[in-house]
């Protein structure tokens, strides 16, 4: 049972949310690729159609590589997943999503939120980087804080 009156607006501390924002720079310093992190209490959807609507809302299919991927959390709902655009998800290797929410997974059944997040995001900026690599005309296109629904 959550504890917070806002879920979503709650889920991180100020400074859990910086540290967040901070890996996403980071993780991107490497990479033409685009991640951000997306919160909200509930969704009726599954988590991949909601998903997929937050990634267009965010409008992050419109990076140029179509390289961007969404971290979805339903905190409400304990749900969450990974959405990739089809440039970098024709390229990382098979299964590496499912494995990337695995590892995620075994900190949250910690309730060590945070630090599940933050190994998730080094990992799809390592692929990101494997793929996509930084070209010193390369340009932020998305916005590094997490979003909320």
């Amino acid at each position: 049972m959550w504890l917070f009156k806002n879920p979503a607006k709650d889920f991180f501390s100020e400074a859990e949310g910086k540290e967040i924002v901070a890996a996403i720079k980071q993780a991107e310093l490497n990479t033409s690729g685009e991640i951000r992190v997306h919160i909200e209490n509930r969704t009726k959807k599954t988590v991949f159609e909601r998903a997929a609507k937050v990634f267009q809302k965010l409008k992050m299919h419109q990076t140029e590589q179509r390289n961007g991927v969404l971290v979805y959390f339903a905190v409400a709902d304990h749900k969450f997943g990974i959405f990739a655009d089809e440039g970098i998800n024709r390229v990382v290797p098979e299964g590496f999503w499912n494995e990337t929410v695995e590892k995620m997974k075994e900190h949250f059944a910690k309730q060590d939120f945070q630090k599940g997040l933050l190994e998730g995001i080094t990992s799809i900026g390592e692929q990101l980087k494997t793929y996509f690599p930084y070209q010193s005309d390369d340009e932020n296109e998305l916005p590094d804080e997490i979003s909320y629904g």
